[in-house]
């Protein structure tokens, strides 16, 4: 941390830190819109950086898929502030103070233990290749939180902006459902 802030106590004046908070650590990212002249990148993230970019090939975060590119097809989304977002459709600057949660985020970060939706998907074959899984699980994620109690109709109109090119919709509901019941559960037995 001390050396980053030394760095950027040392940047251009076309150079920005921007912050974001990725699955609740903080990244401290600078940003410029040059280059050295030997070609090689000198800051983390330029300006047309999109996230999706940002997350996989900065912070390692290879869970979120780019398949499409024009965010057609749902394998990047994250959810962006508690909100759905397609992180090929983002700016990485555009997203300075935000919160950001990836497919990684959603399991238990001590215990490693899966979250209800991952669980649900596993039970319930909610995966045949799996490509389009993790956009899958944050869609989910972004309805449940929104709807504890879904119904197929809800499932269908939440989850119509990701693609699953095995054609896998029926247990990708029927696991949704099934994670919407294992969280009331769950809910019921804290209270």
């Amino acid at each position: 941390m001390a050396d980053k802030l030394e760095r950027a106590g040392n940047l251009k004046e076309s150079t920005k830190l921007i912050r974001l908070t990725v699955n609740g650590q903080l990244y401290e990212l600078t940003t410029g819109d040059d280059v050295e002249p030997a070609g090689a990148p000198s800051y983390d993230v330029y300006p047309w950086d999109r996230l999706v970019y940002t997350l996989r090939e900065r912070l390692g975060l290879t869970g979120t898929k780019l398949s499409c590119d024009r965010g057609a097809c749902g394998a990047c989304s994250v959810l962006l502030d508690g909100k759905l977002a397609l992180s090929c459709l983002l700016l990485t600057v555009d997203c300075d103070g935000k919160s950001i949660t990836t497919i990684e985020g959603l399991a238990d970060p001590l215990s490693g233990a899966l979250h209800p939706i991952q669980e649900a998907f596993v039970e319930n074959n909610g995966a045949q290749c799996g490509y389009c899984t993790p956009g899958m699980i944050v869609a989910a994620k972004a309805l449940l939180d929104e709807n504890s109690s879904p119904t197929v109709e809800d499932v269908k109109w939440a989850l119509g902006g990701n693609i699953c090119r095995c054609g896998n919709y029926r247990s990708i509901s029927q696991s949704v459902l099934a994670a919407a019941e294992k969280t009331k559960t769950r809910a019921e037995r804290t209270e």
